[in-house]
């Protein structure tokens, strides 16, 4: 079992995207370790402008972890990356529309 720390507050969305990613990139189970800053000055003052902020249990850091490429590599360095949930979030399904297009009445526009 994985067991991380992650420095968040109420109501922070990018901190329960990376929590959803954690999990899903994760090859096994991951226990989260929720540490409110909000309730300490100390911690406001050094995660404010950080959060969400994961850490390892030797104290190891990643900030923006919610970027899908700085996560998969930190989560690789400790042998903990999930390669095929992987690449089922960055490869496209086949037969998919390009990005950027939509279909009306059978034909495909692009925009």
């Amino acid at each position: 079992m994985i067991q991380l720390s992650i420095y968040t507050t109420l109501g922070c969305h990018l901190c329960a995207q990376l929590e959803a990613l954690v999990v899903t990139l994760a090859n096994q189970k991951v226990l989260l370790h929720h540490i409110e800053i909000s309730d300490d000055d100390t911690l406001v003052e050094r995660y404010g402008v950080r959060i969400p902020v994961l850490v390892d249990s030797n104290g190891e850091e990643l900030d923006r972890g919610f970027d899908l490429e700085r996560l998969s590599a930190w989560l690789r360095a400790r042998g903990w990356l999930d390669d095929t949930a992987l690449a089922a979030l960055t490869t496209p399904p086949e037969n998919a529309p390009p990005v950027g297009t939509h279909q009306r009445n059978g034909r495909r526009f692009l925009g």
